[in-house]
């Protein structure tokens, strides 16, 4: 069994390291419009926040309230819907389709014009993240999308609209991962096995994060980063830019 767990692991990780690079050579531009965006919104006093639903929530939590990144970036969180912590967990599924539910949400966050939104979903085809970015464009929210256009192409919308979530963004970025979001297969297997797509996602995140804080340092402007907690004077520097944030930070409230 050794023999075929190193190949699997290799093949899991070359398929990784590949969608990685994809995203590199062709998203780099997207990226960096998402990050220059995110510039412009910190320094016009506008607030940050990150929504995903289901599994694509991780990549959205690993940018808030998270060493090395922006203090001002946000969750923008449904409950049921941040991660797979209801029961059944097809419940979140259920609700990811429920058409008006992102107007009610919106409706009640501290989302307002002049913030900046970024959508993670990867098919982009359900009517929550749809929604989610139509409705807050129409609000005066700039909108960045994380989504695999390959879904727009290969599947059939979930709206009533017939739209994606690519067709509501102010920038696009494609994670390249394939339809199913599995990337091994092996015979007696049944099914294709092994996601990618949190691992990109992240990557694409923090690459959108650390453009965001270059573009600001270029600018003459002090990003506010958040260093460890664990780390010497690592707290005392985050109370700091709390303290200085706290009007456009709500997950210190």
């Amino acid at each position: 069994m050794s023999g075929l767990g190193d190949d699997l692991v290799g093949r899991y990780f070359d398929a990784a390291q590949d969608l990685l690079r994809r995203v590199r050579e062709e998203e780099t531009a997207a990226i960096t419009a998402a990050g220059e965006l995110i510039a412009d919104t910190v320094t016009a006093g506008g607030r940050l926040f990150a929504f995903g639903a289901g599994h694509s929530s991780l990549a959205a939590q690993d940018v808030v309230y998270r060493a090395g990144g922006l203090a001002l970036m946000n969750l923008l969180a449904v409950p049921g819907l941040t991660g797979v912590d209801v029961r059944p967990a097809t419940l979140g599924s259920a609700l990811e389709r429920v058409e008006g539910l992102a107007t009610t949400v919106l409706d009640v966050s501290p989302l307002r014009a002049g913030d900046l939104l970024v959508v993670i979903s990867l098919s982009g085809r359900n009517a929550l993240p749809v929604e989610m970015a139509s409705v807050a464009r129409g609000r005066g929210v700039r909108v960045v999308g994380v989504t695999s256009v390959a879904y727009a192409r290969q599947t059939s919308p979930g709206h009533a609209s017939g739209t994606f979530l690519k067709d509501h963004c102010d920038v696009v970025i494609d994670s390249k991962i394939a339809v199913g979001d599995a990337e091994l297969t092996l015979d007696g297997a049944g099914a294709p096995f092994a996601s990618a797509s949190t691992v990109v996602t992240s990557a694409i995140m923090q690459a959108v994060m650390a453009t965001a804080a270059g573009e600001l340092t270029a600018r003459g402007v002090e990003p506010p980063l958040l260093r460890s907690g664990n780390v010497d004077g690592g707290r005392d520097w985050n109370d700091a830019v709390f303290e200085r944030y706290r009007e456009r930070i709500f997950h210190q409230h």
